[in-house]
């Protein structure tokens, strides 16, 4: 606004100039590519019906885990599980939802690929451990 401080404005611009500079917009995109293709494909390989719902908005990523793949059964005591596990194994993940069955990814978009890749190792060992 016009009657933003000067400071403020210039971080502001600031922060936008290195969104730009470092592509963080496009950045935003692979990182859900990366977390969306993952969750699909331990969904697909029928051993974990336990995943539902998979959506993403760039970088932020969610997938809603559920009894015996029925999206009409949430199943919050194996996200719960799931989230203690993953903090076991080094892995902080963030549970929400109105049925509290959802795990929301809100990766770094300065981490790289490896990085993803290794958080989502350890969600699938989780998942293959307390669900399969």
């Amino acid at each position: 606004t016009y009657g933003g401080p000067p400071l403020a404005c210039a971080a502001g611009h600031a922060v936008l100039d290195i969104i730009e500079e470092e592509n963080l917009c496009e950045r935003a995109i692979k990182i859900g590519e990366l977390i969306t293709g993952r969750l699909r494909k331990l969904k697909q390989s029928n051993r974990l019906a336990c995943i539902g719902d998979i959506r993403n908005l760039g970088a932020m990523a969610a997938v809603e885990l559920v009894k015996d793949g029925d999206a009409d059964k949430p199943d919050a005591d194996l996200t719960k599980a799931v989230v203690m596990k993953a903090a076991e194994k080094g892995l902080i993940l963030l549970s929400c939802g109105v049925r509290g069955n959802v795990i929301r990814f809100l990766v770094p978009l300065t981490a790289s690929d490896e990085l993803v890749g290794e958080g989502m190792d350890i969600l699938a060992d989780c998942l293959l451990e307390l669900a399969a």
